[in-house]
């Protein structure tokens, strides 16, 4: 066995350890507070000699874009709170985070935008003073403004030389009616054509997402809680209130099948995306849970769909299925890149088949339990840096404002069982609430 390993095996029963004393899935001691003007602190110590993630989590994704003409805009903030402030500058700013070694990035998802950076303890102060500035003061003129809009219209543009991201824009757009979920991150291309001419809008768009209320601090580490809350105070306290949720309008019942069809101008293997309406993340919800396990059952490497399609008779180069832990209702989907065009209908088929199947034969229970421990082991396996713990969080804090929902999604999902799975294949996968997309490309 290579240290490597001995390391892996040591971390784990160390991990299994601390859950089995704390009678918790979640490993780590932990701190949340929330300060007075609604700001979220949530603080993890833990064995990292020197090393600290810092994640601000702002609970505002494409989801909450809910003006026409408006879209992309949660996006955009990602690129344009690296524009800096009057105290720090952009040039400034990443000349400060070079100089202190540390590492700053971001991202947007459908419900949440997340800013993180990994650190050295000693540098933490000066990184909550520089975030909690731009958080607060967030300062650009209308040239640079309309310089980020640009590139954001270019990263658009070379996303969608890649079938998979217009299939996805297809998907979407075609499965929901009303709700927000129907653009993607990015946004409707047309929006973000226009976005240079958003100036005042984008202004009004930062003043009502970025404030206290609707952030969420993940600080995980070598780090004294008490000293970090003091310094996050001393920063953050002044940082006023205003948050509003938008009205977002819920997609109203799906009542018949969707399908279309994308002829990519690029050359691609056709990808066939078969989509149906499920459930908001609730671990209350035993029949979503459930449904989280079916996707690997019936789609998985080890199910038999796979092994016929993609091992034995290699008509399939990739087939996958994912149901998503999301705000509002999600779609969850089972998607394949078929190798000949004609074979598409006899996947689909199969598909459809396979979810009949798990209707109304209960899943082998063996199987099931197995499932379930490599779940919550692979998620404890991934918390071994402070940035691992940090970023697989975000989305947990960022849905609930808080992670005490960990213990209660893994908790929940170990009491599921072969009849839940059953009933969940019954509720989700029926032709009514079904999207269907096929993509080819050129020949």
């Amino acid at each position: 066995m290579t240290k490597s390993s001995i390391g892996a095996v040591l971390f784990l029963l160390q991990l299994i350890g601390s859950v089995a004393m704390a009678d918790s899935i979640f490993p780590y001691r932990y701190w949340k507070e929330i300060l007075p003007n609604g700001l979220t602190v949530i603080m993890i110590p833990m064995e990292s000699p020197g090393l600290v993630a810092y994640y601000s989590v702002v609970r505002t994704g494409s989801r909450d874009e809910v003006e026409p003409g408006k879209s992309g805009f949660a996006h955009f903030f990602e690129h344009m709170m690296f524009r800096g402030t009057k105290k720090y500058p952009a040039s400034v700013y990443d000349s400060v985070i070079t100089s202190i070694g540390a590492n700053a990035n971001a991202y947007t998802t459908d419900d949440y935008t997340a800013f993180h950076l990994e650190l050295a303890k000693e540098d933490l102060e000066k990184v909550i003073e520089m975030e909690s500035d731009r958080f607060q003061n967030l300062s650009y003129a209308e040239p640079e403004f309309q310089t980020e809009a640009g590139a954001v219209y270019g990263e658009y543009r070379k996303g969608i030389t890649s079938p998979f991201s217009v299939l996805n824009e297809k998907m979407q757009n075609l499965a929901y009616d009303v709700h927000t979920y129907k653009h993607t991150t990015i946004g409707f291309e047309a929006d973000i054509k226009a976005m240079p001419e958003a100036y005042e809008y984008s202004k009004s768009f930062f003043h009502r997402f970025y404030r206290p209320e609707n952030v969420v601090l993940l600080i995980v580490g070598d780090i004294d809680q008490q000293k970090t809350l003091a310094l996050v105070k001393q920063y953050y306290g002044g940082w006023e209130k205003g948050y509003t949720a938008p009205a977002i309008r819920p997609e109203p019942l799906q009542k018949g099948e969707r399908t279309a069809e994308i002829d990519y101008p690029g050359r691609t293997l056709p990808i066939l995306d078969i989509a149906y309406k499920g459930d908001a993340y609730d671990p209350g919800n035993r029949m979503f849970l459930a449904a989280t396990l079916l996707s690997d059952l019936a789609f998985g490497e080890n199910s038999d769909i796979y092994k016929k399609f993609v091992l034995n008779e290699q008509r399939v180069q990739m087939l996958a299925a994912s149901t998503p832990i999301n705000r509002d209702m999600p779609l969850f989907e089972i998607y394949s890149m078929v190798k000949k065009a004609e074979d598409i209908a006899a996947v689909r088929d199969e598909v459809y088949k396979t979810l009949e199947h798990f209707k109304t034969t209960p899943v082998d229970a063996k199987k099931l339990d197995d499932l379930k421990r490599r779940n919550k082991y692979g998620f404890l396996m991934e918390l071994s840096t402070p940035d691992h713990v940090a970023g697989g969080l975000a989305r947990f804090a960022a849905l609930t404002g808080s992670i005490e929902t960990v213990n209660a999604f893994y908790t929940e999902l170990e009491k599921v069982t072969a009849e839940d799975v059953m009933k969940a294949a019954q509720k989700y996968f029926v032709p009514e609430s079904r999207s269907v997309v096929v993509l080819k490309g050129a020949k």
